[in-house]
């Protein structure tokens, strides 16, 4: 009995290793498309796509979310609300009661303090975001919104405020080696994480028409910097600049040295505004508006 002649070698298992040759192509990084391959857009190359896509993603949102306008809330993460504040001074003033040659524990109650005294302002943040919202989230415009850096503190009492009357509220939150979640009051939709400092200050500052700035540390320090050497050389429009308590700003500023060291002009200190409560804040803003019109300023600025 004849039998037919062997196939040649590879034949047998060609379908088997036609599947494996497609397998590899389909796993290789290379067969991705470019927008959904990780490991390519994280390349160092593509550094400067990321930051278009990380200028236009929020861009685009916010048209789409009505956002006419925003008024910034900045302030610090460890001003906290007055339960959470007069817990923290118990335990430090336990701990002290303890040990209390203890220097550590001495500075630790010192501060408990002074975030204890601090506390008023996150209800004034809240307040204040509360006035505004109201005020000029209506009829379906979204002007003044609230707009924070997306984190606890001051941040969680400004978006708290608009939470509350069922507003609108930004939080532009920033990726950090350590975890940090946006607070819980954020408009999801409006709630977006950054990677590149330089690009979420722009966003802060494209469609401002007021800076409220509360006690904070550096990273409130270096944002209202940046904004009153912006608005100085006349890089932004003005707008009005708000210092939240007048004590604690004029204690960590000298102000008038600049001034007097030659370093700024006396008339760049008309750039700042002082308030103690929501409501004089919202009048400072609202009058600054009132009598000063919108600056056009030179093509490209």
């Amino acid at each position: 009995m004849s039998h037919p002649p062997p196939p040649p070698s590879g034949v047998t298992n060609g379908v088997d290793e036609h599947s494996q040759r497609i397998r590899a192509i389909r796993l290789s990084t290379s067969y991705r498309q470019s927008h959904v391959d990780p490991d390519f857009m994280g390349r160092e190359e593509l550094r400067p796509v990321r930051l278009q896509l990380e200028l236009l993603k929020p861009e685009l949102i916010m048209q789409e979310q009505g956002v006419q306008s925003t008024v910034v809330v900045f302030g610090g993460t460890r001003v906290v609300e007055r339960e959470h504040a007069e817990r923290r001074h118990a335990e430090a003033r336990a701990a002290l009661a303890k040990k209390p040659a203890d220097p550590r524990l001495q500075q630790r109650l010192r501060i408990a303090e002074n975030v204890l005294k601090k506390a008023h302002f996150y209800d004034e943040a809240r307040a204040f975001a509360r006035i505004v919202s109201s005020q000029c989230q209506i009829d379906h415009r979204c002007d003044y919104v609230v707009c924070t850096g997306g984190g606890p503190g001051i941040m969680e009492a400004a978006n708290r405020g608009a939470f509350d009357v069922g507003a609108k509220s930004i939080g532009l939150n920033i990726t950090l080696p350590f975890e940090q979640e946006p607070n819980s009051y954020i408009t999801p939709e409006l709630c977006f994480e950054f990677k590149y400092f330089a690009i979420r200050k722009m966003h802060f500052l494209m469609r401002a028409k007021a800076m409220v700035a509360f006690p904070g540390g550096f990273g409130t320090m270096d944002e209202l910097f940046e904004a009153l050497t912006l608005i100085q050389t006349r890089r932004m429009q003005p707008i009005p600049v708000v210092l939240f308590g007048r004590d604690y700003w004029q204690r960590l500023v000298n102000w008038d040295l600049f001034v007097e060291e030659g370093t700024i002009s006396p008339e760049d200190l008309d750039l700042i505004r002082y308030a103690e409560t929501a409501q004089e804040c919202w009048r400072i803003i609202e009058e600054f508006h009132r009598e000063k019109p919108p600056e056009r300023l030179p093509r490209g600025q």
